[in-house]
C-alpha cells in the first residue's frame, strides 16, 4: 500500500503546527508515522465479525446520571471576600491597558 503521509504532507502539517523541521528530524517522523500507518493496517485486516462489543447500545446499562432540580447551589457564596467590587460585580484589574 503506498504511503498516506509523505515528505510534502509533512511539510504541510509542520507549517500548521508552527514547526520547524530539520531535515534529519522530518525523515524520522516519516518513518515513525509509516511504522505507526503499517500497524493500523494490520489491525484492519482483522476479523472482527464475531468480538461481542463491550458497552451495549441499548438502555440495559445506562451509564448517565439522572439531572435534577437542585434546590441548593453555592453561586453567589464567596463574593464577599473579593476585595473589589462594582455594581454588584467583581472587579479586577484590567487586562490590557
Amino acid at each position: 500500500m503506498a504511503s498516506l503521509i509523505n515528505k510534502k504532507n509533512l511539510q504541510n502539517l509542520a507549517e500548521l503546527a508552527r514547526l520547524e523541521l530539520q531535515e534529519r528530524e522530518a525523515k524520522k517522523i516519516l518513518q515513525d508515522l509509516q511504522k505507526i500507518l503499517d500497524h493500523f493496517n494490520e489491525l484492519a485486516e482483522l476479523d472482527t465479525s464475531k468480538v461481542v462489543a463491550e458497552l451495549p447500545l441499548d438502555e440495559t446499562r445506562k451509564i448517565f446520571r439522572d439531572d435534577g432540580e437542585r434546590k441548593e447551589t453555592n453561586i453567589g457564596q464567596g463574593k464577599e471576600a473579593f476585595p473589589e467590587s462594582e455594581d454588584g460585580f467583581l472587579s479586577i484589574p484590567p487586562v490590557f491597558k
